[in-house]
Order: C-alpha cells, then sequence, then structure tokens
C-alpha cells in the first residue's frame, strides 16, 4: 500500500473489533481522513495515546481501499492535557471538534486553513491564555468564514450599503440595512457588533475590552448564525459550559 505522511488533529475515534480504532482525523494536507489504528486499545500499544481527541500528531499511514491505515504517530502537542481537566475547556474543546468534523464535508479534499484554525484554537485553549467562550466563538465565525459563510458586520449582507447598520439577520447574512431588514431581525447593540467584528478577524485587543453583556449577546447571535447555516444544531452544543470568568 502506497504511504504517505501528514500533520493531522485527531477529531474522534470509534471501536473497531476487539483492539482496534477508527480515527477520523483533519490533516493539514489531505483534508479529513478516517484510518484505522490497529492495536491501539491494547496496553502495549505504541501510540495509542497518540490518537485521543485533541491530539496534534504527526502520522505516516497507508493508503486504503476504504479505510487508511495508520502505521506511525508522533506527537507534535497533546492538547488534551490542558483541556480535559476543565470542564468548560473540555465542552468548548468539543464544539471545537465537532465544527471542524462538519465543515470539513468531504474526505481527501484539502482543508489546510482549517486545520491551522483548528490547532491554533486547542493551543489557546489548553493554555487558557483566554476564556473557552471567546475561543469557541472566535472559531465558529471564522471557521463558517472559511468555508463560503461570511458574516458581514459593516455593509449590508444584502445590498452592500456602507454600515453601520442596526439589525442582524442570519438568514440574510449578517447586518442589514433599514430597507433590506427581515422581520423578527435582531437588533444588537453597536457594542456586540463591534465586538463580533473583532471576533472574525482576530483581533484581540478589542474583543477582551467586550463586557459580559456584549459577550453574551454576541455568543447567542453567532449560535443563530452558525445554526442557520447548518441547519442542525451540533450534537455538542447543548452540554456547553462556559461558566468561567474573564478574560
Amino acid at each position: 500500500m502506497p504511504l504517505y505522511r501528514d500533520q493531522a488533529i485527531v477529531l474522534r475515534t470509534q471501536k473497531l473489533g476487539e483492539a482496534d480504532r477508527i480515527a477520523t482525523l483533519l490533516t493539514r494536507a489531505n483534508g479529513k481522513v478516517r484510518a484505522v489504528a490497529k492495536g491501539v486499545r491494547r496496553t502495549s500499544s505504541r501510540f495509542g495515546a497518540r490518537l485521543e481527541p485533541f491530539s496534534h500528531v504527526d502520522l505516516q499511514l497507508a493508503t486504503g481501499r476504504t479505510l487508511d491505515v495508520v502505521t506511525q504517530a508522533e506527537s507534535i502537542a497533546a492538547y488534551g492535557e490542558g483541556i480535559v481537566g476543565d470542564y468548560a475547556r473540555y465542552t468548548a474543546g468539543t464544539v471545537l471538534l465537532e465544527t471542524a468534523d462538519r465543515l470539513v464535508v468531504e474526505e481527501k479534499e484539502p482543508a489546510t486553513q482549517q486545520h491551522l484554525l483548528l490547532a491554533g484554537a486547542l493551543r489557546v485553549l489548553s493554555t487558557g491564555e483566554r476564556s473557552p467562550a471567546l475561543v469557541l466563538d472566535s472559531f465558529l465565525l471564522r471557521s463558517l468564514s472559511i468555508s463560503g459563510y461570511a458574516p458581514s458586520f459593516d455593509d449590508c449582507a444584502r445590498c452592500g450599503e456602507p454600515g453601520p447598520h442596526r439589525a442582524f439577520n442570519p438568514a440574510a447574512g449578517g447586518m442589514v440595512c433599514t430597507t433590506c431588514r427581515p422581520p423578527a431581525s435582531a437588533m444588537p447593540a453597536q457594542s456586540t457588533v463591534t465586538h463580533l467584528a473583532a471576533l472574525l478577524t482576530g483581533d484581540w485587543p478589542t474583543a477582551l475590552q467586550a463586557d459580559p453583556r456584549t459577550r453574551r449577546e454576541a455568543t447567542g447571535l453567532i449560535a443563530a448564525f452558525f445554526t442557520y447555516h447548518q441547519e442542525n444544531q451540533l450534537r455538542s452544543l447543548p452540554h456547553l459550559d462556559l461558566t468561567t470568568g474573564r478574560p
């Protein structure tokens, strides 16, 4: 079987037989890959612990007919060590992994930007450098943007009229002018719109200045936008616990 090497983040695993696992991976060069890790559930496995969700690994894989096979695994970063022991980080992290799994649809199609974005989010989440809520909200917006669902927080999402505008509507694609505003559009505070734009662009100095009320309103709008454009809610979202405070 032909061999190839790639960096990957483990999104999820499932048992196969008595000792094997199937790992769903988001790789840097080959997109989403499903691969069999043989014997990893045995205590004598050489790399079982390296193929757990949240792990960033360097892999050698053999191309198979239906599933590839992991032949070597070296750890790059064990992000799970800084995530699974904190419930807020863990629940945010599971949403990150499920989002990446959901948005990268086709297997073996390059998704380098999504891979890099996920790796960066997991790194920050694992260190506690920023609050889980901020990491997650920024990731959701940027991941959607990479996938072609970028919201507009300045110009009208429908007609392009320069902003700022007062109304937000997920179906319309973000902020909308008075003429284009659909019924039942949200009317967020301007500080919330500024915060959303900062999260989308990675403007952390601005994002970190937002007060709790602004952050909560932004989180609700992001969840509504994501759910609309992905049709179904993420399975991990109802378990989310972001009760930890600033930063």
